[in-house]
């Protein structure tokens, strides 16, 4: 057996009652540090545990896969859910095992901020710049999605498109300086870390572990329409 697991955003609070029953039966629980270190309190002592981080990955899961072909009850846990920005995390357990793996969905960042943010889903893109290869299609996208005054929540890549990035993009190519925005880090907090206009933002660092919220504005007042 071998399950992916998305275990929420950050905090044992928001994982399923599934997802911590399945890990702690495993013999064998799997992912990057920061989920393996947010879990680990429900993992049994017997437990193999296996860490990795993005340039050993291939490596890792190789070894997870084998472990999972001599009879262990593997997990490998994700941040949020793994049918979000986890997904091309999920295809390679998929090629390390050489089938189909059983998934069980979590909670994602994205999510959490719609709820903490108070925006509605129906008014809301969400984009995940968490991904291998060019970012081109996503960020039109994203411009887009601006102009028609629409929310986007925005996961950023660490450590070229990070949130004072998605700012200086979209800026430079029209967006209004005074377009709100907030960043959340460690979404199990209470409030936004850091709110202010994209201008501001532009002077702003941040972690890995943050997630932006670019609130609408009216197609008339973001200055973007025809941008390409």
């Amino acid at each position: 057996m071998i399950i992916c697991i998305g275990a929420g955003p950050g905090h044992l609070d928001f994982l399923t009652h599934k997802a911590a029953r399945l890990i702690a039966q495993a013999d064998v629980v799997a992912g990057f540090n920061a989920v393996v270190d947010m879990v680990r309190p429900l993992v049994v002592p017997a437990a193999q545990v296996i860490t990795m981080c993005y340039q050993d990955q291939v490596t890792r899961l190789a070894d997870v896969a084998a472990l999972h072909h001599a009879g262990k009850r593997c997990v490998v846990v994700f941040m949020g859910d793994m049918h979000f920005s986890g997904f091309q995390y999920l295809e390679r357990v998929e090629r390390a095992c050489g089938h189909r793996v059983e998934t069980v969905p979590g909670i994602s960042s994205a999510q959490i901020l719609a709820s903490k943010g108070r925006v509605c889903f129906d008014e809301t893109t969400f984009f995940t710049f968490h991904r291998r290869g060019d970012l081109t299609p996503f960020k039109q996208h994203l411009r887009d999605v601006l102009a028609a005054g629409r929310n986007a929540i925005v996961i950023p890549r660490p450590w070229d498109f990070m949130p004072r990035d998605v700012a200086t993009y979209l800026l430079g190519h029209g967006a209004n300086p005074d377009h709100r925005a907030e960043v959340w880090e460690n979404l199990t907090r209470a409030e936004a870390e850091w709110e202010g206009s994209l201008a501001e933002l532009e002077g702003q660092d941040f972690s890995d572990m943050s997630i932006c919220l670019l609130r609408a504005l009216t197609p008339m007042a973001t200055g973007l329409e025809g941008e390409r």
